[in-house]
């Protein structure tokens, strides 16, 4: 039977993004990513509930990370699952499974991450008509169409 290795997870940011770079210059970025859900359990009762996950970013979706995040900004992350494996100092041994991420989507608003201090710039009406408005185009009706 053939796997498949997808995760597509939406939450927000329970840190800020940690950026370094490995010996031979790539950007890998960690982030947690704090996932919630809301349902009602059977006697009808309302229930929150959050799940927690490691993300990991390479590249420069790593460095985008860390330039436009911040603890709480919600992002959507599309991604597979990987088992990360080492050896504590004392011998043991550790596992966690966590989140290599593929695709990540910023879903705030651009007034998100400044704290709204952009401001709209207005809207400038166009100098000049189009083309097609200065006589460039003949929309009206014509006898060469054979339809």
């Amino acid at each position: 039977m053939a796997s498949y290795n997808r995760v597509i997870l939406v939450g927000n940011l329970t840190r800020d993004p940690e950026l370094r770079y490995t010996p031979n210059g790539t950007a890998v970025c960690d982030i947690g990513l704090a996932i919630n859900e809301r349902y009602k359990n059977q006697s009808g009762e309302w229930v929150d509930s959050t799940v927690f996950a490691d993300v990991t970013l390479w590249q420069r979706t790593a460095e985008i990370a860390q330039e436009y995040l911040h603890k709480g900004s919600p992002v959507l992350i599309d991604g597979k699952l990987a088992l990360d494996q080492w050896q504590t100092n004392d011998g043991q041994k550790r596992s966690k499974l966590k989140v290599i991420c593929e695709k990540l989507q910023m879903l705030g608003g651009k007034g998100d991450g400044d704290g709204g201090s952009r401001r709209a710039e207005p809207r400038q009406q166009p100098q000049s008509k189009p083309a097609y408005d200065q006589g460039g185009y003949d929309d009206g009706p014509s006898s060469d169409v054979p339809f």
